[in-house]
């Protein structure tokens, strides 16, 4: 596993340095990055966005410059990345920024609170060195030694040489053609779309739960030719039990539970209460021979939920691994606790920073 004792801290060497500091990108990214900076007593001396993106606005009290009116005045400087992309043009763009500047991508959660820093790495060493080696193959070892030193050292070059596509993770889900499928977190249908693509259109059966209103209509309208008695769809959340929940409608695939953003102004407006649904309770006595879990942040509780048809139908699983800062130890465990005959893949597909992180077991 890799060396957490002598890795490179990232947020040491920021509060060490004499180089300016400049926060690539705005928004929630930003927010959280600059918080911790405050918090390491790290000095930020300006914000940046790509050409396109500046029109003359301010963001913490900075005005946000393009790339080559902060070489300008600042020279030689630290790029932080702030925000989160899986567009190849975009990655590349960051690479090229790279290639001038020391350039980090800093770990901050999706979701939750908590940092993964060097100490907490060393305080989880015995999790870490577990989950490792569980892990079924060389790639998913190294993907794991990458996905660490990158948390730890925010560089995204161990990242970007362990990355692969998305079709890799279908090879080793090897999906065929009489699955049942339940999707958890459905969004607005992509994952079906891709299971249906893999699977050639053919299934036995489709579960999914989308808490979010908007992305469930578009769901339901992307997959209107599918049968309601092969298709079956819950507007709720999945979690470990039947209950009602506080929910945080964004729109998109950033909709949270609202113990997950306490502290955090939101606007009233779209605060709704959900149904939250088990996948047990939802599919009843149906064998389930495959589920994702792309839950925003409620992995663990939805595995939970799932805790009879995981122990009855040992279906093949796709578990998100990026939402909280534990979720990289914490779900393997809970996975294999509730059925320890799980073979564990680890990939991660192209994205800066280490989101698309997938946990496949067979």
């Amino acid at each position: 596993m890799y060396d957490i004792t002598g890795a490179v801290s990232l947020w040491d060497h920021l509060a060490e340095t004499s180089k300016p500091i400049i926060i690539y990108g705005m928004g929630d990214g930003a927010q959280k990055i600059l918080d911790v900076c405050s918090l390491k007593n790290v000095k930020i001396s300006g914000f940046m966005a790509s050409d396109d993106f500046v029109r003359g606005h301010s963001f913490a009290g900075f005005e946000v410059k393009k790339l080559s009116d902060i070489e300008r005045q600042f020279g030689d400087c630290i790029i932080l990345v702030a925000f989160g992309t899986h567009i190849d043009d975009v990655i590349q763009r960051i690479i090229a920024i790279s290639d001038r500047h020391e350039l980090y991508a800093p770990d901050v959660p999706v979701i939750g609170g908590g940092l993964f820093t060097k100490e907490y790495a060393e305080e989880h060493r015995a999790e870490l060195e577990r989950v490792y080696s569980m892990l079924a193959d060389e790639k998913s070892k190294q993907v794991f030694d990458g996905w660490l030193e990158y948390r730890i050292t925010g560089r995204i070059q161990p990242l970007l040489r362990n990355q692969t596509d998305k079709a890799e993770g279908y090879e080793i889900l090897s999906l065929g053609g009489n699955e049942t499928y339940a999707d958890l977190g459905a969004y607005n249908g992509d994952t079906i779309t891709e299971f249906l693509e893999v699977t050639g259109g053919q299934f036995n059966k489709i579960f999914a739960m989308e808490p979010d209103g908007k992305n469930y209509a578009k769901m339901k309208r992307i997959h209107y030719k599918l049968s309601p008695y092969d298709f079956r769809t819950v507007n709720a959340g999945a979690w470990s039990c039947d209950t009602v929940c506080e929910f945080i409608s964004k729109g998109g695939r950033n909709s949270s539970l609202i113990p997950y953003e306490k502290g955090k102004p939101v606007n009233p407006s779209r605060i709704k209460e959900i149904e939250m649904r088990s996948l047990d309770s939802f599919v009843k006595d149906e064998r389930i021979t495959y589920i994702k879990y792309d839950v925003e942040g409620s992995e663990s509780e939805a595995l939970d939920g799932s805790k009879t048809v995981i122990k009855r139908d040992k279906p093949k699983l796709l578990v998100s691994l990026y939402h909280r800062t534990e979720d990289m130890f914490a779900l393997p465990i809970k996975v294999t606790e509730l059925n320890p005959s799980y073979k564990l893949y680890l990939r991660q597909h192209p994205y800066i920073p280490a989101w698309d992180m997938n946990l496949y077991c067979i």
